[in-house]
């Protein structure tokens, strides 16, 4: 039982946050300057190309938001099963993961919705290009998260599995 836990929580990060790490880091190139893809879209629409990019890349992120839950789900019944629910490392991953969630739903998830508001508006592009600057920055500092919790899976401090 203990294989299979472990087997669907690897699979789900790599499914799940893989493509959100991806798509969150694209958005805000696609959101900096949406004029220079080659202007209006079908019907008069400005930013026409890369706003339906950044438009993909915010339904991307939503949605494997929600199939990323599976991650600790996952992850927290295989530590159950192997009884290190209570490891340092294990704690430390999940709150690193609590974090990266609260950071996803509250931080970036809405600014990339609300820059996708302002383009549809279009006109002075300048905050667009700051406002995506920050969300970059917010999206590099989730994806670090999750890359110290994959560190921390693959060495487990304190680890008698191998040296």
């Amino acid at each position: 039982m203990t294989k299979l836990l472990l087997s669907i929580h690897v699979l789900a990060a790599i499914l799940a946050i893989g493509p959100i790490a991806v798509a969150a880091s694209l958005f805000p190139r696609y959101a900096r300057f949406p004029g220079r893809d080659g202007g209006e879209a079908a019907g008069g629409e400005p930013g026409g190309r890369a706003v339906g990019i950044a438009a993909l890349l915010h339904r991307v992120c939503r949605v494997y938001a929600v199939a990323g839950i599976a991650v600790p789900v996952f992850g927290i019944a295989t530590g159950a099963q192997l009884g290190v629910l209570t490891d340092a490392w294990l704690t430390v991953s999940l709150a690193l993961t609590a974090i990266a969630a609260a950071l996803l739903a509250l931080a970036i998830l809405p600014r990339q919705k609300r820059l996708l508001a302002s383009l549809h508006g279009a006109g002075d592009q300048a905050p667009h290009a700051a406002t995506a600057s920050r969300l970059a920055m917010l999206t590099g500092v989730f994806n670090l998260l999750w890359a110290a919790v994959v560190v921390l899976m693959i060495v487990r401090p304190g680890s008698t599995t191998g040296t």
